[in-house]
């Protein structure tokens, strides 16, 4: 990032090179990464920190933390925690620099690391399973088996609630557990309760469509990057001043539109309903996501749930205005591209992709991706001559037409006179493609899940809480 910290570096590197030569002073932990050429963080393998898509490595932690190598104008290297409770002691030993996997700021880290300005807030919150028990408080959690991740917050939230409010509560902890597994294991019925933070999820609610949130047991807390206690906070410093630049506010609003502005639109009747036809429909027409996807560079995923957000993977289906087949192409898209049969879905999915391939080449390389594809989604739905519109009032309100989450924002207004008696196309229904590409990318998020994740089966997670010895069950205080 452009600043004046591109001088400081100039001249720390000045100063290191006389200082190696002289041997007289220590260089300072930030003047040792600037001549290293690398920082190393430590993070957590999940949806919400650090993972790898078929695109490449990726997660809200690791974009942020690539800008703030990118700043300081190193490499940024990763190494992977195996739980929470690894994290801290890879801090002591100096085998990351700072930690950037979702960590809650409580008092008991805090007196073990320094904590970075916060970026995100966040609640615990009880999950219960629908059908099953439901705690309404937390003396109702001993009706049932409550496990969460070991020296996690959550541990340190029931440890203080058992000493003084509750002693008779009891819980297990698991080492090895992440979010993701206790998530599955309240949903398939091997224990009753778990405790994760509401950001995460947020993130892995639609994977999971009969699990719900019971409570919140702690009040927000702010999360944020973790460095070692020491006397030499000169890292700590320099990622002070990186949070406080406007560029770096700007990259965690962009962040956070493409990490979490689309979770909310899958409620829990939508995502029952989306699973049972992956279950029931996709295998007929995944041949031709996937023919379709290699021909013109899409996730064959993406425009399976854009199938099924035009017509529910219905190849018969009609609206009132006579668009028509899976990927609902109007008639004179089809005859633009040579369609003979709307309602044969080999020839629907062919031709909806290469539409929307044709309308991502139409934005030009100024926008990047994924708003780039984001923009096509919803040109393909309200047209690209809306869509232009829009990218024009976001441009005319000091918003960047090439950022979705901008032009998401003006979409709507297309709906209202003032503004769109302005614009070269006139009235649309412009909150119908903020919601159409929204959904899409939940539904796709979904697919990817399904696609990727490898099962637990439960007959296995029943076995690990039974008898292995990574699981730690906390007794009530006498």
């Amino acid at each position: 990032m452009p600043g004046s910290f591109g001088l400081v570096i100039k001249l720390l590197l000045s100063v290191m090179c006389v200082l190696a030569l002289t041997g007289s002073v220590r260089p300072s932990n930030l003047q040792e990464t600037l001549m290293r050429g690398d920082i190393t963080m430590v993070s957590r393998n999940s949806p919400t920190t650090y993972y790898e898509d078929r695109s490449g490595v990726t997660g809200y932690e690791y974009e942020l933390a690539k800008s703030f190598a990118d700043y300081l104008g190193v490499e940024l290297k990763v190494v992977l925690a195996d739980s929470t409770a690894d994290i801290f002691p890879m801090l002591d030993k100096g085998q990351a620099a700072f930690a950037a996997a979702g960590l809650t700021v409580t008092s008991e880290r805090q007196r073990r690391a320094h904590f970075a300005p916060p970026y995100l807030t966040s609640s615990g919150q009880i999950i219960y399973r629908r059908g099953g028990l439901k705690p309404k408080a937390i003396a109702d959690l001993s009706q049932g088996q409550l496990v969460v991740a070991a020296q996690s917050s959550h541990s340190q939230r029931l440890r203080a609630l058992q000493a003084n409010e509750l002693p008779e509560l009891t819980w297990s902890e698991g080492t090895d557990l992440e979010v993701s597994d206790l998530l599955q294991m309240v949903a398939t019925g091997n224990i009753d309760f778990t405790v994760v933070d509401s950001n995460e999820f947020r993130m892995l609610q639609a994977y999971f469509p009969n699990l719900a949130i019971a409570f919140d047991i702690t009040e927000k807390q702010n999360v944020a990057w973790a460095f070692e206690h020491s006397r030499d906070n000169s890292l700590h410093l320099a990622a002070e001043e990186f949070f406080n630049l406007p560029q770096t506010q700007a990259k965690l609003l962009r962040l956070s539109e493409r990490f979490y502005g689309h979770l909310d639109q899958l409620n829990y009747v939508g995502a029952k309903r989306f699973l049972r036809q992956t279950e029931k429909k996709l295998d007929r027409y995944k041949k031709e996501f996937i023919e379709a996807g290699e021909q013109h560079q899409f996730d064959w995923r993406l425009l399976a749930a854009m199938g099924y957000q035009e017509s529910h993977w219905n190849p018969r289906a009609k609206s009132f205005t006579g668009v028509r087949g899976l990927m609902m192409l109007t008639r004179n898209t089809a005859k633009e591209l040579g369609i003979e049969n709307r309602l044969d879905p080999k020839q629907s999915i062919e031709g909806g992709s290469r539409y929307l391939a044709k309308l991502r080449k139409r934005l030009g390389s100024e926008v990047q991706e994924p708003d780039r594809t984001w923009m096509a989604m919803a040109a393909y739905n309200v047209g690209y001559g809306h869509l232009r519109d829009a990218r024009k009032l976001t441009q005319k309100m000091g918003g960047d037409p090439n950022l979705w989450h901008d032009v998401m924002e003006t979409l709507p207004l297309l709906s209202l006179k003032r503004y769109y008696r302005e614009t070269t196309h006139g009235y649309a229904r412009g909150q119908e493609p903020v919601d159409y590409v929204q959904n899409i990318r939940r539904y796709y998020d979904v697919l990817v899940w399904q696609d990727e994740q490898h099962p637990v089966f439960p007959q296995e997670e029943e076995s690990l809480m039974v008898s292995s010895s990574a699981v730690t069950v906390i007794p009530p205080l006498l």
